[in-house]
C-alpha cells in the first residue's frame, strides 16, 4: 500500500530516558554467577500485505518505497546506543525478523550485517538467520542473501494449497512456493520451512500432502504452527471457521510421525531438525539466554550481575527512525522483578523437549531451586513432568496441555 499507519499519540509519549551502564551495574536482588550466551535480534517491520492472522509489528508497504537506507542507518544507531549494555560480549547468533526481511535487497543486508560486524565481536560460526517469503522470491535472490553472509533462510512457506494461502491472505502460490524452497535448498546448507496446521477447511489429507511435498525437499528444520486467532488481527474479528480441537490434535500427532519417519527429531513443541540442524538463535531464547533487539518494536532481554531486563523499542517505523537517528528509540526499560522470573523460565524452556537443567535454572535465573520446588511437585503430581536430580523434562501430556504447566510457576500476584 506505500501508507505509514499515522503515529498514535500513546507511543508518541512511549519513549524512557536511557539509563547510562551503572544503573544496570548496581547492587539488587540477583546473583548471576556468569551471563548467558547473547543473540541480536534485526526487525525489519514491512511486509507486501498484512496477514490476517498477523499480530507481529509489521507494516504494509510497496517494495520500492521501502526507505532501507535510512532505516539501517537507524538500526545501527540503535545498535550503538546499546553497545554499552553488552560491552565485551561475544554473539553467538543473528536473527533478521520481521515483517518480510526479503523486501530489503541483498546489498542492503549485505551492509546492515557489514555494520554489525563492525561493532560487535561475533563468534566464528556465529549463525546468522533471516526470514523470507515466497511472494518476494526472484531467480538467485536467495543465492545473493548466502553470499551477504547469511547462514541460514526461514520461509514462510505455510501451506502449498492455493486455496488454503489465500484463505490466509498470503501474497505467494504454490509454484512460488515451491520455486522458492527450491532456490534455498540449492543455496544453503541449512534452511527452515514454516508450515501452518488447522487451517480454514484444512482436511488430514491435505496436511498429508503439504508435508509430503514440504519432506521431499530434505530440510534440515522445520518449524510447525496451529493457527491461532490473536487480538487485534482481522481474523479476531472476522473469524475463520477452523478445524475443531481433536482434529487439530490428530493433524499434529500425523505431522510428528511424518517428520519422524523422514529423520527430523521434534526438539522443541514447534520445531523439527536434523542432528547437526537446531536453530541455535532460538535455543537460546528457549534456554533463556539473553538476546538485544534492535529495530522497530524489537525486544529484548538482557542479563547483568544482579538483574534482568527487558527492553522495548518504538513500534512505528516512522517514529523509530526519527529517535533512533536522535539516539534514544527505547520505548520501554523494565527490571523483571524477582517474582516474575520463574514463570518466564519456564515459559521458554519447557517448550523443550529435552527440559532443563536444575542448575541451568540457578544460574540464569539467579534463584535457588527452592523457589520452584512447590510448583515442580505439582506439576508431578499432575503427569506434566518428569525429573531427576539433574533434569526437569514435559511430559507427552506436559507437551498436550503446556500453557497449564506453564501457568503453575506463575507468581501468586500475577
Amino acid at each position: 500500500m506505500g501508507v505509514i499507519p499515522i503515529l498514535p499519540a500513546s507511543e508518541a509519549a512511549q519513549a524512557v530516558v536511557p539509563h547510562d551502564i551503572q544503573h544496570y551495574m548496581r547492587p539488587g536482588t540477583l546473583q548471576l554467577a556468569a551471563l548467558p550466551p547473547l543473540s541480536l535480534y534485526v526487525h525489519l517491520p514491512w511486509c507486501l500485505k498484512k496477514c490476517p492472522y498477523c499480530d507481529f509489528n509489521s507494516h504494509e508497504m510497496a517494495p520500492d518505497v521501502v526507505p532501507q537506507q535510512r532505516y539501517i542507518d537507524a538500526v545501527i544507531a540503535d545498535l550503538e546506543a546499546a553497545l554499552p549494555l553488552i560491552w565485551g560480549r561475544t554473539v553467538h547468533s543473528i536473527f533478521i525478523g520481521g515483517g518480510t526481511p526479503s523486501l530489503f535487497s541483498p546489498e542492503s543486508i549485505d551492509r546492515l550485517l557489514g555494520d554489525i560486524r563492525a561493532r560487535l565481536r561475533l563468534e566464528a560460526n556465529c549463525e546468522i538467520t533471516m526470514e523470507a517469503n515466497p511472494g518476494t522470491f526472484e531467480k538467485d535472490r536467495f543465492k545473493a542473501f548466502r553470499h551477504a553472509g547469511v547462514t541460514r533462510l526461514s520461509i514462510g512457506v505455510q501451506s502449498f494449497n492455493d486455496a488454503h494461502l489465500q484463505a490466509l491472505g498470503r501474497v505467494h502460490n504454490r509454484a512460488q512456493a515451491l520455486a522458492a524452497v527450491e532456490e534455498a535448498a540449492q543455496s544453503f546448507d541449512t534452511f527452515n520451512l514454516d508450515i501452518m496446521y488447522a487451517l480454514p477447511g484444512q482436511s488430514l489429507a491435505q496436511v498429508e500432502q503439504d508435508m509430503a511435498l514440504a519432506l521431499q525437499f530434505k530440510p534440515p528444520h522445520i518449524s510447525i504452527y496451529h493457527l491461532t486467532i490473536e487480538p487485534n488481527t482481522y481474523f479476531a474479528k472476522y473469524p475463520p471457521v477452523i478445524p475443531e480441537d481433536d482434529t487439530a490434535y490428530g493433524m499434529l500427532d500425523r505431522i510428528t510421525e511424518l517428520t519422524s519417519q523422514a529423520g527430523l527429531d521434534r526438539y522443541e513443541v514447534s520445531a523439527y531438525a536434523r542432528d547437526g540442524h537446531r536453530c541455535f538463535h532460538n535455543l537460546n531464547y528457549w534456554q533463556f539466554g539473553d538476546y538485544l533487539g534492535i529495530g522497530a518494536g524489537a525486544h529484548s532481554k538482557l542479563s547483568f550481575a544482579h538483574r534482568v531486563v527487558r527492553q522495548v523499542r518504538l513500534r512505528e517505523p516512522r517514529l523509530y527512525m526519527d529517535r533512533a537517528l536522535a539516539g534514544n528509540a527505547l520505548a520501554q526499560d523494565e527490571e523483571v522483578a524477582r517474582a516474575d522470573l520463574p514463570f518466564e523460565y519456564m515459559l521458554n524452556a519447557l517448550r523443550l523437549r529435552n527440559g532443563f537443567g536444575l542448575r541451568d535454572f540457578t544460574e540464569r535465573t539467579g534463584l535457588a531451586i527452592t523457589a520452584i520446588e512447590a510448583a515442580l511437585s505439582e506439576a508431578e503430581r499432575k503427569g506434566l513432568i518428569e525429573r531427576d536430580f539433574a533434569r526437569v523434562r514435559p511430559t507427552v501430556r506436559g507437551f498436550d496441555f503446556l500453557s497449564d504447566l506453564q501457568a503453575l510457576f506463575l507468581s501468586p500476584n500475577t
